[in-house]
């Protein structure tokens, strides 16, 4: 069918245009470039969008509107966590970030930004140094295509398939992974024991097939990994390559896993210096060890020293481009387009502005009040642990001792202006603190939740159940993988 609406600012809307673009490709309609999309992820309908608006202010008040409907953690009490934190972003990096000749230019060589490769420089450097790495690349889109293609280069350097999966990951992580691996590589699962890796297991189920061992720490439940050195040397036994999936926001406390045998360590700095933004700016990060068979399977960009036609003087950029997407095309073992560097930039002025005191000072605040809500909310009668492993940040909390369901807490807590975490099983709760919860915000929740489970709080109803009065905002719940 044809749209006789013809957009005044969007090309080729026209319907004598798209008649020609049609005639051109030979194609009779535009429902023939979706031929290959199942009948039932298509719309089949037009979208609901209000009547055009003739006058700009009319447009800013309707989106605004919009705008209006969204809740932040900063006006909200949120012990949310799962992939996107809220950790405090010093005023500096917001500064530096939104300058012209970082914020606007698109890839680097034809504009202004004459410093932004050695910006990018810095941020590999700090975060190598932070994760006892001697590589790390320009940021990827996200953690989620990091990790992927840190197991596609164990795959491509071990010529195997199978990947261990050894660690709790996040559902949503997962689910990407596998999308992006799973022509390649199998992922096959080691049961985790007490929230962490079953060692005996692991080392039961690897052979000279296993590409990778993948191990997420902390893990999906904020578990941290307690025997990475056990677990490096059980795989590399077999010849394989231990990725370590991690959050950089502990290492000014924690051992780095480059210190413990890992081989690529990959993750998201989300958290360092990022704000949550309603899904969070996020960007990828590949960190590996001064090793060519490594370093040559990165796909990414890398910038570092150079020298020019002056004597002495030294400039910044890429570091064997003839690896890249950009100089192999077709030929490339893996494609990268646009990425993240604005966050490189960003996590740059992070690092920099915290330095490694400030980053060990984080990072015991962020395992003490870790430790402290946990005490505090076991302290409630009817709620227990997840495990008993040491945990960062976030941590699972099992009510099925109180008789309530974790979607029922949620909306009881909700309406008091909580949000209490993300629901990961029918009793199991996803709590997450960073530096942002404070003693009185965690106790806070361990009242509220005290109450509930004594019938003096709000009622707990199951807004699931026929007749309960549901919540204005959905119920956070983690997407099956």
């Amino acid at each position: 069918m044809t749209d006789p609406f013809v957009h005044p600012y969007i090309p080729n809307t026209a319907p004598e245009s798209k008649a020609a673009m049609l005639a051109a490709v030979g194609a009779a309609s535009v429902d023939e470039f979706y031929a290959d999309v199942p009948a039932e992820l298509r719309l089949d309908r037009a979208l609901d969008l209000p009547a055009p608006f003739t006058a700009e202010q009319d447009l800013v008040r309707h989106v605004e509107g919009l705008l209006a409907k969204n809740v932040s953690t900063r006006n909200r009490l949120s012990f949310l966590g799962a992939g996107t934190y809220h950790h405090y972003v010093p005023a500096v990096v917001d500064e530096v970030i939104n300058r012209s000749e970082f914020l606007t230019a698109y890839a680097g060589e034809p504009y202004e930004d004459h410093g932004r490769f050695q910006a990018l420089f810095e941020y590999q450097s700090l975060m190598a140094e932070l994760l006892a790495m001697d590589v790390v690349n320009v940021p990827t889109y996200d953690g989620y295509q990091a990790t992927a293609t840190a197991l596609s280069m164990a795959g491509r350097m071990s010529g195997r398939r199978r990947v261990l999966v050894a660690s709790d990951v996040l559902p949503a992580k997962l689910s990407k992974v596998r999308d992006f691996v799973r022509v390649h590589l199998d992922l096959e699962f080691v049961d985790t024991v007490d929230g962490v890796t079953d060692v005996a297991g692991l080392a039961a189920r690897l052979g000279d097939d296993v590409a990778a061992v993948w191990v997420e720490t902390p893990s999906h439940t904020g578990a941290v990994e307690a025997r990475l050195r056990e677990i490096a040397d059980a795989a590399h036994a077999a010849g394989a390559v231990l990725v370590v999936g991690t959050d950089p926001i502990g290492y000014g406390v924690l051992t780095p896993p480059a210190e413990q045998g890992a081989d690529i360590v990959c993750g998201d700095i989300q958290s360092l210096g990022l704000h949550q933004w309603f899904g969070g700016a996020h960007g990828g990060f590949i960190a590996v060890h001064d090793d060519p068979k490594f370093i040559m399977e990165m796909p990414s960009r890398l910038f570092g020293l150079a020298t020019t036609d002056v004597p002495g003087e030294y400039g910044f950029g890429d570091v064997a481009y003839d690896r890249t997407s950009f100089a192999q095309r077709e030929d490339g073992k893996e494609w990268v387009g646009t990425a993240a560097a604005l966050w490189g930039i960003a996590a740059g002025v992070y690092l920099a502005l915290m330095g490694p005191e400030g980053m060990r000072e984080l990072g015991e605040v962020l395992l003490a009040r870790t430790r402290y809500a946990q005490q505090a909310l076991v302290a409630v009668p009817g709620i227990a642990l997840g495990d008993d492993a040491l945990h960062l940040r976030e941590f699972t909390i099992d009510l099925a001792g109180t008789g309530l369901t974790a979607t029922a807490v949620i909306a009881a807590l909700r309406a008091q202006g909580l949000e209490p975490g993300v629901r990961v099983g029918e009793h199991t709760l996803l709590v997450c603190v960073t530096e942002m919860t404070s003693q009185l915000d965690i106790d806070r929740l361990a009242r509220a939740l005290r109450e509930l489970v004594s019938g003096t709080g709000a009622e707990a109803s199951d807004p699931t159940d026929s007749g309960a009065t549901t919540v204005s905002a959905p119920i956070l719940e983690e997407q099956s993988a």
